[in-house]
């Protein structure tokens, strides 16, 4: 009896493998982001297992004229360490943003600024398919918008949750 339970065990142990987090590669994230300043919407995200990359929209109306945003994000993270149930990537992402001019002058008008925001995204995996992510970095701004702020408005931070079809 003895000698059963010993196979039985090493062949459920060698059977079994490290469970993954929705990190698995090849799989597809859908949820939802938002950020500090109020701009939120929808996101995708390809796990390819080392790293995830994906695309984000989002859409901010504050009240007043002139002041709507529309912005277009790509994001890549390199998972530097990962367990079964969370992943830690650094990387950042290339925002496209079209907002209002707020010039009353030029009412009507759209300025389109691009920014580069390195950074780092935590993921945790609430299921094997549910992941709750944090990001956070910095902001410089390399078309239009031309600043480098590295201040309390230079600093950006992200949350949001996917869910990942396997």
């Amino acid at each position: 009896m003895m000698k059963t339970s010993l196979i039985t065990t090493a062949l459920l142990i060698a059977a079994s493998s490290a469970a993954h987090a929705g990190g698995q590669a090849g799989t597809l994230g859908v949820g939802a982001e938002f950020d500090l300043n109020g701009l939120g919407g929808i996101s995708a995200t390809f796990d390819g297992g080392r790293f995830h990359t994906g695309l984000a929209v989002g859409f901010r109306d504050p009240d007043g004229p002139n002041n709507s945003d529309f912005d277009l994000f790509g994001r890549f993270y390199f998972h530097v360490a990962s367990s079964a149930m969370a992943d830690f990537g650094l990387g950042g992402a290339v925002a496209l943003e079209t907002i209002d001019d707020p010039l009353p002058a030029n009412a009507g008008n759209r300025d389109t600024n691009v920014y580069l925001e390195p950074g780092f995204q935590i993921r945790v995996f609430l299921a094997s398919n549910v992941a709750l992510s944090f990001a956070g970095g910095i902001t410089i701004g390399v078309a239009h918008d031309s600043t480098v702020a590295i201040d309390a408005q230079g600093l950006n931070g992200t949350a949001g949750v996917s869910y990942y079809f396997f």
